[in-house]
C-alpha cells in the first residue's frame, strides 16, 4: 500500500523538468505553454502534464465513448507485428478519422475521477484519459510489455492498495510510450534495465492509442479490423 506522502503537483512537475534538463521558471506555477513543451520533451501527452500539474482539463480531453476502449486491445494486438510502413498508415488513417466531424455518441462515459492521491492512481488515470478502463489497461499492458496482470490488480493499483513496483513501471511506460526512466524520475520507483525507451513498434502503438482515444466504438473498430486484416495478410 502507498503510505508515503504524495508530492505536490509543483514537485512532480519539477521532477519531470529536471529529467528534461529544464529549469522551472521563477514566480507562479508554470503555464500551459511550458507544460506542453515539457510533455513533448519527456514523451508524455499535453493532457498528461495538465493532470500531473493539478490543472483542469479542457472539455475535449473528456470527450470519450467508454465502449470504444474495448477495441483498443484488438487494435494493439494486430498492429504490433506489422511492418513500420503499415503501422504508419494506420496512424495516418486514425488521424484523418479524428479530423472528421464527430458522429453522435451512443454512450459518453468520462473517466472516473482518480483514486486517492498516489502514483498508481495517477498512472491509471492517465490511461483512463486514453479511454482505457482497468480491463483494457491490463490487456494492453500485457501485449505491449509482457507485464501481465489482472484487471483487479489494476483496480488495486488505482486505489492505492498495491504500490507501484519495477515491473508495473515497465508496463505503464510501454502503454504511455515513454522511457521507463521518465516514470522512474516522476514516481521514485527503481527503474528496470529497460530504461532507454520503448521499441519503435511499441512507440508507434502508444501513439496510435492516443490518436484513437476520442473516436467512437464503430470508428475504433475500423482501424482495428484493418490491422487484423494486415496482420493476417
Amino acid at each position: 500500500m502507498e503510505t508515503a506522502a504524495y508530492p505536490t503537483p509543483d514537485a512532480l512537475v519539477s521532477r519531470l523538468a529536471r529529467t528534461a534538463g529544464l529549469v522551472l521558471p521563477p514566480g507562479p506555477p508554470p503555464g500551459e505553454e511550458f507544460l506542453r513543451d515539457l510533455a513533448g520533451r519527456v514523451g508524455l501527452d499535453g493532457s498528461d502534464l495538465l493532470v500531473i500539474a493539478g490543472l483542469p482539463l479542457p472539455a475535449e480531453a473528456l470527450d470519450l465513448e467508454g465502449t470504444a476502449g474495448s477495441w483498443v486491445p484488438v487494435l494493439v494486438q494486430h498492429t504490433l507485428p506489422l511492418a513500420p510502413d503499415d503501422r504508419q498508415r494506420l496512424r495516418v488513417r486514425a488521424r484523418a478519422m479524428v479530423e472528421r466531424p464527430s458522429p453522435a455518441r451512443t454512450l459518453k462515459r468520462p473517466p472516473r475521477p482518480p483514486g486517492p492521491p498516489g502514483f498508481g492512481s495517477l498512472l491509471v488515470h492517465l490511461l483512463a484519459l486514453r479511454n482505457l478502463n482497468e480491463s483494457a489497461v491490463a490487456q494492453t499492458m500485457c501485449l505491449m510489455s509482457g507485464v501481465c496482470k489482472a484487471a483487479s490488480t489494476m483496480r488495486t493499483v488505482r486505489d492505492g492498495a498495491k504500490a507501484l513496483d519495477t515491473e508495473l513501471l515497465d508496463g505503464f511506460a510501454a502503454v504511455l510510450g515513454v522511457p521507463v526512466a521518465v516514470l522512474a524520475s516522476l514516481t521514485g520507483v527503481l527503474p528496470s534495465a529497460r530504461g532507454s525507451g520503448p521499441s519503435p513498434e511499441v512507440a508507434d502503438v502508444a501513439a496510435l492509442i492516443r490518436e484513437v482515444r476520442h473516436l467512437t466504438e464503430d470508428q475504433v473498430r475500423e482501424p482495428a479490423e484493418a490491422a487484423q486484416a494486415l496482420d493476417r495478410g
